[in-house]
């Protein structure tokens, strides 16, 4: 797994964003943990004293991120990596269309990560090393028709991060677009997945993963899978209904 010193992870308060945290400092790099729920952040913090900086914010609070960006980086004393982590699914009916379950949807899974992860491509493209990862989702990569807009938010979160690894890459930047399949988080226990991996587990793989740039599915047979459902055509996939 590569080695970090300095890292920032959006969303770190529950799920993978958490876990990923976690295995960090575990690894002796000093990590600003950012997030809404100011109490799991202190409980992570004290676990990990040396290490964890907790920083409470709301990613929709947006006029908030170049000047905390520049906060957390002076407090860390540098930045090898950034993890926006952070995104949320509510529940939809089959017939259900809410403006403001959508709302949030975008303004968490997308702008809130074009926030932070524009000041960190800004901060990375002027000292020509740093690694970028989002936490995508497999759901990007078809319309589903169960959540629609959920689909759209990570859907837009990799055609952004691929758009950043194409003009980062010049300056030595690592841009990395993680795609998990089923992982047990609060965010999912609703949908009572089977087979699904711990968010421990995926944010095992995540972190070996961010070594490479790219777009990666934390399984390989996720990447076949997805790859046959990305062909199906667009008549067939609306009678399969997955």
């Amino acid at each position: 797994m590569k080695s970090y010193r300095h890292a920032i992870v959006i969303g770190a308060s529950s799920g993978i964003g958490a876990e990923v945290a976690s295995l960090l400092a575990e690894g002796g790099c000093r990590v600003a943990a950012v997030a809404r729920r100011g109490e799991r952040l202190e409980a992570l913090a004290a676990r990990f004293p040396e290490r964890v900086l907790p920083f409470v914010h709301d990613v929709t609070d947006y006029e908030e991120v170049p000047a905390l960006f520049q906060e957390i980086t002076g407090r860390l004393g540098g930045l090898d990596l950034v993890v926006y982590a952070s995104g949320v699914m509510p529940e939809v009916g089959e017939t259900e269309f809410s403006f403001a379950k959508d709302r949030r949807m975008v303004e968490v899974n997308v702008l809130g990560a074009i926030a932070w992860l524009n000041q960190a491509a800004i901060r990375f493209q002027n000292t020509g090393t740093g690694t970028i990862v989002g936490i995508g989702s497999v759901a990007g990569d078809r319309g589903r028709a169960g959540q629609p807009v959920y689909n759209t938010s990570k859907a837009a979160l990799a055609t952004y991060l691929e758009a950043l690894r194409n003009r980062l890459s010049r300056h030595g930047v690592t841009v990395v677009t993680i795609k998990p399949g089923p992982v047990e988080t609060e965010m999912t226990s609703h949908l009572h997945l089977k087979g699904a991996l711990s968010a421990r587990r995926a944010a095992e793989i995540l972190l070996r993963k961010s070594a490479r740039t790219g777009e990666h599915y934390l399984l390989p047979q996720h990447r076949l899978i997805f790859a046959i459902i990305r062909m199906v055509p667009s008549w067939l996939f609306r009678k399969l209904h997955i």
